[in-house]
């Protein structure tokens, strides 16, 4: 099974770009991951006629033209037509499309895209409890017998070897202790940081770039969308890799194989 990731930063405006064509004719996922999609569904409905070998679920934000996600499961992937499509995780009031969840029979798969945390002092509460709140959700999905594998935007590099100046950005949102913390307590509890396992020591691989600094053109970059899954999955990972080639958003997609 090979799953996408991608915070589109705008689905329409990737569609327009041409780009979300260029990757799915590229790399043809079985189930594609979206974040940031800023669309409400009958904003895009004419992608369910010029896409329709994936079937299309949406969570969209209550703001218009902000937030949101969606998962595209490809039609020919066999368990498909059997998937459940389930929004939001108990005691959070999603109103910004924040998670949308596949559910298989016995595995589950979660497209997320994290706060960011930087509006208010407010804000940055509600982002650490959004990491807490999650740890716990997805801890709930394992203790239920679930397999669980877990993707997007987190808005956070965890470790300096993740963003091209750790130093300069040192205690700012995106970089701080306190959410690096959470992440830390998610592999701690058996959720493993798929590329960073395989990569333990490779650096300048960003998912994410300033865009008014023309920051992807030197690679200045942060790499602040992952894959995790459960320990006892990761075995079954045959790769994963970012897709830095793949242009129409100030993200770039990573791509996950698992058997």
């Amino acid at each position: 099974m090979k799953i996408l990731s991608w915070n589109v930063n705008g689905l329409r405006a990737v569609e327009r770009k041409g780009e979300l064509e260029n990757l799915l004719d590229t790399h043809r996922p079985d189930i594609l991951l979206l974040q940031e999609i800023k669309s409400r569904e009958d904003q895009v409905r004419t992608l369910a006629g010029k896409y329709g070998n994936y079937q299309q679920w949406y969570h969209s934000a209550e703001k218009p033209g902000y937030a949101g996600t969606a998962i595209w499961g490809h039609r020919d992937f066999s368990p498909m037509p059997d998937v459940q499509f389930h929004t939001g995780m108990p005691g959070f009031d999603d109103t910004e499309g924040r998670i949308s969840r596949v559910s298989f029979e016995d595995f589950e798969i979660l497209g997320v895209y994290f706060p960011n945390g930087g509006k208010s002092p407010e804000a940055w509460k509600g982002k650490l409890k959004f990491y807490e709140q999650f740890l716990d959700f997805v801890n709930s999905l394992r203790s239920a017998g679930k397999k669980v594998i877990f993707a997007g935007d987190i808005n956070c590099a965890h470790e300096p070897i993740d963003l091209a100046r750790p130093d300069e950005n040192d205690g700012a949102i995106g970089f701080h202790p306190d959410e690096r913390a959470w992440i830390s307590k998610w592999i701690a509890d058996g959720w493993v940081d798929v590329w960073r396992d395989r990569n333990p020591t490779v650096s300048d691989v960003y998912s994410w770039w300033h865009v008014i600094t023309r920051a992807r053109d030197r690679n200045v970059g942060w790499r602040i969308d992952y894959f995790f899954v459960d320990q006892k999955l990761a075995p079954q990972v045959k790769k994963v890799r970012y897709l830095t080639e793949q242009m129409g958003s100030d993200h770039c997609p990573v791509e996950m194989s698992i058997k």
